[in-house]
């Protein structure tokens, strides 16, 4: 009863890490509650306040002739969620379990499976999230918001690219965690509550003088939401924005970060624990 069960194959070893990796999502889901609907429920109703928060503040401080000319919720929610997305994702990959974890000590785990499942989770939320709103929105206020949006499946390439680009900065946040854990805790922080205003989610790009442009094309999402944008609104053209900076960052990072993952846990300490 105590012998290991391992693949004959590589087909059954695939499919045994996409189980293992289903159900770790399932449980970093229910992280924050145990019933899974109030899981879920209570990250939906974080975006949406987010996204109230927003229409309100805007709306008060008579910022809407700010935004691109078309439906203001779109393009309020192409800023919020491809912000929330790729925040969470950093988040996700950086409270990951490590090597040292005791959930390491389970035969089949190990922390590619973790990682994935954590990035995995947040995408599911944020896209679950992300229809009740407009679902919400399309019944009760605007019965043609989704006819707006000019080209769906690029915007949501843009959503994935966020999230892909929190994923691979993450990961070079979760190389340098076990050795430096308290500066890797602050650096993060400060990169997501600078991505406040380097997003670029409650302006425009195009609006920006030439030398505002060099001090927010240095991050990815200031490229992801702009040229979601350019494909959700049919007079919007990015002018100073490509998607293709963020692909070869984000390849770059996720490679720099996995020489740095596998160097760390080939190093790794049960020690590590206690300093975090």
């Amino acid at each position: 009863m105590f012998q290991k069960t391992a693949p004959t194959n590589r087909m059954a070893s695939a499919v045994n890490i996409a189980e293992l990796i289903y159900h770790n999502t399932v449980r970093s889901i229910r992280k924050t509650h145990g019933n899974a609907f109030m899981s879920i429920a209570m990250s939906v109703f974080q975006s949406l306040m987010f996204v109230l928060f927003f229409f309100i503040m805007f709306s008060v401080m008579g910022m809407k002739g700010l935004a691109v000319r078309g439906d203001f919720v779109i393009f309020l929610l192409t800023g919020i969620f491809l912000f929330m997305t790729h925040n969470k994702a950093v988040g996700a990959v950086l409270g990951s379990e490590g090597p040292s974890s005791p959930m390491m000590q389970h035969a089949p785990m190990n922390t590619f499976v973790s990682i994935v499942s954590g990035m995995l989770s947040t995408l599911y939320i944020q896209i679950l999230a992300m229809l009740f709103i407009l679902f919400v929105y399309d019944v009760a206020m605007n019965p043609y918001v989704l006819t707006e949006i000019v080209d769906p499946a690029p915007v949501m390439g843009m959503l994935l690219l966020s999230w892909f680009s929190g994923g691979a900065v993450g990961m070079v946040f979760l190389a340098l965690k076990p050795w430096f854990p308290s500066l890797t805790g602050t650096l993060s922080t400060l990169y997501k509550r600078a991505n406040m205003i380097a997003s670029g989610k409650m302006f425009v790009a195009n609006s920006l003088p030439g030398f505002m442009i060099a001090m927010f094309d240095w991050n990815p999402l200031f490229h992801t939401i702009d040229q979601a944008r350019g494909y959700a609104f049919i007079n919007y053209v990015p002018r100073n924005t490509n998607w293709e900076y963020v692909l070869y960052l984000s390849l770059t990072l996720l490679m720099i970060g996995l020489m740095g993952e596998f160097y760390t846990r080939k190093h790794a300490s049960a020690s590590w624990s206690a300093r975090r």
